[in-house]
């Protein structure tokens, strides 16, 4: 197989590259400035490409992933968590202990269908998100976005209830 272009792996890979680090960073800007670096990195190493070993592919999510980890460790000290990045690992105990079950069941009823269903497969069923993505038929990302929303949702509500 021929070596591919810089021009044909920029033209296919550009969109996948950028949608992948944009998942990962809330910046547009610092997405955009990782992913030419990825592509620097990419024109700098096309050469040493070897299809024998891996597909284009995964090469290039190679170079990005391990470009993101690289930007990771050189801003970690000086980055904070976001407050409002909630643990899909369990439920807000304070959300619990603060309110009824029965205004919890309101809130609940109260939360558009498809984010209702994704708390009770989450927290009742006890089902991961990845799960959760298949049996709704959305991508991991979407089901991961709709999980907070409606985590959020639910605590508005729940603050609304107590006024």
């Amino acid at each position: 197989m021929s070596l591919p272009t810089l021009e044909q792996v920029y033209t296919e890979y550009h969109g996948k590259v950028m949608g992948y680090l944009s998942a990962r960073i809330r910046n547009r800007a610092d997405a955009e400035d990782l992913c030419s670096e990825v592509f620097l990195k990419v024109q700098r190493k096309l050469e040493e490409y070897d299809d024998s070993k891996a597909s284009v592919s995964t090469w290039i999510f190679t170079i990005t992933r391990n470009t993101l980890i690289d930007r990771y460790r050189r801003t970690r000290p000086t980055e904070e968590l976001d407050e409002n990045l909630s643990d899909d690992s369990e439920v807000d105990e304070s959300l619990l202990s603060r309110e009824t079950l029965d205004e919890l069941a309101g809130a609940l009823r109260s939360l558009p269908e498809q984010l209702r269903d994704i708390i009770v497969l989450r927290y009742y069923d006890g089902k991961p998100l990845t799960e959760i993505a298949g049996i709704m038929g959305l991508s991991y990302g979407a089901v991961k976005l709709r999980h907070q929303n409606a985590l959020l949702l639910l605590r508005e509500r729940m603050h609304v209830a107590e006024d």
